[in-house]
């Protein structure tokens, strides 16, 4: 009788064991962060839009993107931003070289190509140079194309600026340079991130523009980052 009761109570002791140890297995970490995750290092290549013409540099895209990233438990250790007010393709291109870079970046993000819409620039220079930059970011993402995402070109026709100017021009002629984007971005197996849209509610919605009555406010740019996190939260999730 004594030897059965004690079998009982060391598999109940066992069983009690298993499941403390299981549970404890499964306790997330208790600061919140993701354990096994590389430190996300960002690269942002651009214009305007991405410095943020018109708002605090702390509120733009990459900024906010970098923010949501911390705050979904990723470890953000570099944001920096190779873009100025007014480049077209071959002023980024410039502005790379200058800075050279290095190919350590996990995340790159391209959007580039309104300057040369509003310059009037040939199509063909468009797509000859969004190639080669599409290259080089890659090459910043250590060789691997799968660390590397495009932006659509929102259309600021639909801004103060762009009404005074031929809106409907300015839309047919940024959908062709979008169409050329995403075709190449395609190309080479890239997620192509279409802000396009949301761009264009800043026609009903003034608080959706910067108060230089041209760029996006930082209230745009996090409707931007919200479009962007799924694909780039998806970026990061592979490269673990």
């Amino acid at each position: 009788m004594k030897s059965h009761l004690f079998q009982i109570k060391f598999f109940a002791f066992i069983t009690l064991l298993l499941f403390i140890c299981a549970s404890c297995a499964q306790d997330p970490d208790p600061s919140g962060t993701l354990p096994d995750s590389s430190p996300v290092s960002y690269l942002a290549l651009g214009d305007s839009y991405t410095i943020g013409t018109g708002i605090d540099t702390v509120s733009n895209y990459p900024h906010l993107l970098s923010d949501s990233l911390a705050s979904r438990g990723f470890t953000v250790d570099t944001t920096a931003v190779i873009a100025t007010n007014g480049w077209t393709t071959t002023d980024l291109k410039t502005g790379i070289d200058s800075q050279d870079p290095d190919s350590s970046y996990n995340l790159v993000s391209l959007l580039i190509g309104v300057n040369n819409q509003y310059q009037g620039l040939d199509l063909e220079l468009y797509r000859t140079e969004f190639r080669e930059l599409l290259d080089q970011a890659i090459a910043f993402a250590g060789g691997n194309r799968s660390n590397v995402f495009v932006i659509s070109i929102p259309n600021y026709g639909v801004t103060p600026f762009g009404q005074s100017r031929n809106p409907v021009i300015i839309r047919q002629e940024l959908q062709v340079y979008n169409d050329i984007a995403k075709e190449i971005t395609t190309e080479f197996n890239i997620p192509f991130v279409d802000v396009t849209p949301i761009s264009e509610l800043g026609a009903e919605d003034s608080s959706l523009i910067a108060p230089d009555n041209l760029h996006p406010s930082a209230k745009m740019y996090a409707m931007w980052v919200d479009e962007m996190l799924p694909t780039v939260t998806q970026i990061l999730d592979q490269n673990d």
